[in-house]
């Protein structure tokens, strides 16, 4: 099977969501379990931006001992300067050069030509290669742009020594049909692309950014750069748990897989949400506290006679255990199978008045809890009470 490569941008992207800014020791606890669970590589930060970036990327570069740690720069000598600094001491250093090449943002934001853009574009790979052998070029709001003029900017940007493309969706305009259609088209068209990594970049505005990522997989795309939780700016990046997991899920559909050890995502996302003070919402994919959480009673009846009735991922695989809530929806064969891994037994009247005395509390109640269940219990002919 083809390595699709994991490029996390939780410290870089993620860490821009509004009043998500990380102390330095949490962001180097995050670096650390995301090195040991496998990432191929960690975009640090974007150096140039302020001293407690470029000190924290410098930090990291001398903790990270497997993967690559990368640092953002624009395309001018004082970012591409920055960057090399901040990596210095890196193990395996990568420096990510970017230019926006959409009508939008080279007419509004930055004042240039198609031509200007190109002629930085290939000035910074070059000037990047002359501190580090890893250089990634991005083509800033890609899928706004002008496929001709990407093809263009990127053939130059692999002709000056970038090893790694990418492509961002960076406002999640596209579709997936349309991120498949750009990929496949630009690896058919630029120069060269058959030596050098093709990249995704997706971001949530429209719901699409794990739809848009594994699109691009499918044309092609071998590296994905996304965030734990799917935190960054508005709306969000990919989540790195969706993408792993489903790759690894629907395995037969894309014939890829990942370095990623996905036993580390609950406890990497519990951690990314206390320390960007973000919770994640109970029903987000893989990582939500009811991601594997059932209430109804036809789902928890077939759950107990076969998890992958209503499972396509096995919880243990993402760090997490099968819930069988409690409540007004749940049916009798998950009430008693609880009910039985809490030692209490009854005779058939008991157990009848006992499902009665549930049906009323439940009616009243949100969720019923353990204690709520011995209570019961000992009010309806309980036979025995394990202790």
């Amino acid at each position: 099977m083809d390595t699709v490569e994991i490029f996390d941008t939780t410290l870089r992207d993620g860490e821009q969501s509004p009043g998500a800014a990380m102390t330095a020791a949490t962001r180097l606890r995050i670096a650390r379990m995301l090195d040991e669970a496998g990432v191929d590589t960690i975009e640090a930060g974007f150096p140039i931006s302020n001293g407690v970036a470029f000190a924290s990327v410098d930090q990291i570069s001398r903790s990270v001992r497997h993967a690559r740690v990368a640092a953002l720069a624009r395309c001018t000598a004082a970012d591409v300067e920055a960057a090399a600094g901040a990596l210095e001491r890196a193990r395996r250093p990568r420096i990510h050069v970017f230019i926006a090449t959409s009508p939008l943002h080279l007419r509004h934001k930055l004042g240039i030509s198609t031509q200007r853009a190109i002629e930085m574009a290939s000035d910074g790979v070059q000037r990047a290669r002359t501190y580090c052998d890893d250089v990634e070029f991005s083509a800033e709001d890609a899928t706004r742009s002008d496929p001709e003029f990407l093809v263009q900017i990127f053939s130059a940007a692999v002709a000056a020594g970038a090893t790694t493309v990418n492509v961002p969706d960076t406002v999640g305009y596209a579709t997936p049909a349309e991120m498949e259609r750009l990929i496949t088209f630009l690896r058919e068209r630029v120069g060269n692309l058959a030596r050098t990594r093709v990249s995704v970049h997706t971001h949530d505005d429209l719901g699409m950014a794990t739809a848009n990522a594994l699109a691009a997989v499918r044309a092609g795309a071998r590296q994905v750069e996304c965030t734990i939780n799917g935190i960054g700016e508005r709306a969000g990046n990919c989540a790195l748990e969706e993408v792993v997991v489903a790759l690894r899920t629907r395995a037969e559909l894309f014939g890829c897989s990942t370095h990623f050890d996905t036993s580390t995502l609950q406890q990497l996302s519990s951690v990314v949400a206390r320390g960007t003070r973000m919770p994640v919402q109970k029903n987000k994919a893989v990582v939500g506290k009811n991601a594997f959480a059932h209430e109804s009673g036809i789902h928890q009846d077939g759950v107990l006679k076969e998890r992958s009735t209503y499972e396509v991922i096995d919880p243990r695989s993402v760090g997490r255990t099968t819930t069988l809530t409690l409540g007004r929806n749940s049916g009798r064969h998950a009430l008693f199978a609880r009910v039985e891994e809490l030692g209490l037994h009854f005779d058939d009247e008991g157990r009848r008045r006992f499902a009665q005395a549930f049906d009323r509390l439940a009616a009243e109640r949100v969720n019923i809890h353990d204690s709520d269940l011995v209570a019961l219990a000992r009010q309806c002919a309980l036979v025995e009470c394990a202790s």
